[in-house]
């Protein structure tokens, strides 16, 4: 219960509730105590200006002290305050206490001496304590208390009234998408990643609604990539593993005759197992980052013409025209040849495989500004708009048969992709079914420092 966000937000509002309260009280408090003080103050400077107008009404009248005692006296009682009155020599003629009377007055006394004079001669001091100090503390706090504190108790409970409601009403709403998301990342962690969290809000939690739809969507296609790769890494080993077991099982059987035509399927079979696992620990090298590559500066127009060589005799075996058209002069790349090599042959015996008879397959490659493009231009049977964006990933596959003739393992443009990213270049795509399709890498052009 006291974990839960509505007790959170009860407590939060309470408390803040409280420390508003309580501030206010405070200062209403100092503030009246201060008043208080103020008033006390300029009470006691009336009370001491009215006893020295009358004290000089008297002696005006009477010429002297005589028979002034009583008077202080009364004004003492009176005030609650301590009043002395001496001659102009210094004798105590009146004091409200009455213990002074005759003596020479050379003690202080709490308060502020007054003289007073008429005209050039002085005609006595008149010594006036401070009263007695009433409990100011007590009287600002209940002054305080009296005027407005009850106001604060009923506005507390109203405020404390409104927080519930408030906390009702908001919690509802808070945590309506907060209970959804915990509910979905229960689902997610039993291996359901097909749940989404309808909430269509703004602000910080829609966001984070939004953020998690996305991340759910995210886990749901890399889930379903990793059954399929899975499902397809098991099927591309199957084949050429039952290749080689019925090869070698009719051979021990004495079914199969050991010659020459049969040791070259069972090394096709084999060298088509070693080709998978190599592409397969290229891939998780360039996905780990560990890609190793040698740059060095390289003729780029020499790379691209010797890598279409190798590869024109099995396009025209096939029936297609592979060609070049290359600028006279491209600037020197510091790149790893093997590994551009490696993609541009990819990208070659994959327009190869899906051109047909009599199609074209040329290569280009243009200088601008400080990037390099080189396309694969075909004029195959291109790629569905559908398929378009998911061709780079791993054992995606336009063509969902599983032979390896059309379909492929499906890393090769995956292991394309990861050796241009890692020399800071891209790829990109464009195709049109039965028209075609164009890859394109762009590659940065480094100015080559001479050692």
């Amino acid at each position: 219960m006291i974990h839960s966000l509505n007790f959170r937000l009860l407590a939060a509002f309470a408390m803040v509730i409280i420390v508003i309260i309580g501030s206010m009280f405070f200062f209403a408090y100092h503030t009246t105590r201060g008043e208080i003080g103020r008033i006390g103050e300029h009470v006691e400077q009336a009370q001491d200006r009215r006893v020295e107008m009358e004290l000089v009404r008297y002696f005006q009248f009477t010429r002297s002290w005589e028979e002034v005692q009583p008077i202080v006296k009364q004004w003492g009682n009176l005030y609650g305050r301590r009043i002395i009155l001496t001659d102009s020599e210094g004798k105590v003629v009146a004091d409200s206490a009455e213990t002074l009377l005759g003596t020479l007055y050379t003690d202080t006394i709490s308060g502020q001496p007054i003289s007073q004079m008429m005209g050039t001669d002085i005609i006595g001091t008149l010594h006036i304590s401070q009263g007695e100090s009433p409990d100011i503390n007590r009287a600002a706090l209940q002054i305080t208390y009296g005027t407005i504190g009850r106001f604060f108790i009923w506005a507390g409970l109203l405020a404390v009234a409104i927080a519930l409601l408030l906390t009702f009403f908001l919690s509802r709403r808070i945590l309506a998408p907060v209970k959804s998301l915990s509910n979905a990342a229960r689902e997610f962690g039993k291996g359901d990643f097909s749940r989404r969290v309808e909430f269509k809000g703004r602000g910080e939690v829609g966001e984070l609604a939004r953020s998690f739809n996305s991340m759910a969507e995210n886990l749901e296609h890399t889930e379903r990539l990793r059954r399929n790769m899975v499902a397809d890494i098991a099927h591309e080993l199957r084949t050429p593993l039952s290749n080689l077991g019925g090869y070698l099982e009719a051979i021990n059987d004495g079914v199969v005759e050991p010659d020459e035509k049969t040791f070259r399927s069972l090394n096709e079979e084999a060298l088509t197992l070693s080709r998978l696992i190599d592409d397969l620990q290229e891939l998780s090298m360039a996905d780990a980052g560990e890609l190793k590559l040698i740059k060095q500066p390289q003729d780029i127009s020499r790379l691209i013409e010797e890598t279409v060589t190798a590869l024109r005799a099995k396009a025209t075996a096939k029936g297609l025209t592979m060609s070049t058209d290359l600028p006279g002069r491209l600037p020197e790349l510091n790149i790893d040849s093997h590994r551009i090599r490696q993609a541009l042959h990819n990208l070659l015996d994959n327009a190869t495989a899906h051109t047909g008879k009599g199609g074209q397959i040329q290569v280009t490659a243009r200088h601008r500004d400080d990037k390099l493009a080189i396309s694969v231009a075909d004029t195959g049977e291109g790629i569905p708009p559908e398929d378009l964006p998911m061709i780079f990933e791993r054992f995606y596959r336009v063509d969902k048969s599983r032979t390896r003739s059309t379909g492929g393992s499906g890393l090769g443009l995956t292991i394309t992709k990861r050796l241009v990213e890692a020399h800071g270049g891209t790829i990109t795509a464009e195709s049109r079914p039965g028209e075609g399709s164009t890859f394109t890498i762009t590659l940065p052009v480094e100015k080559v420092h001479d050692n």
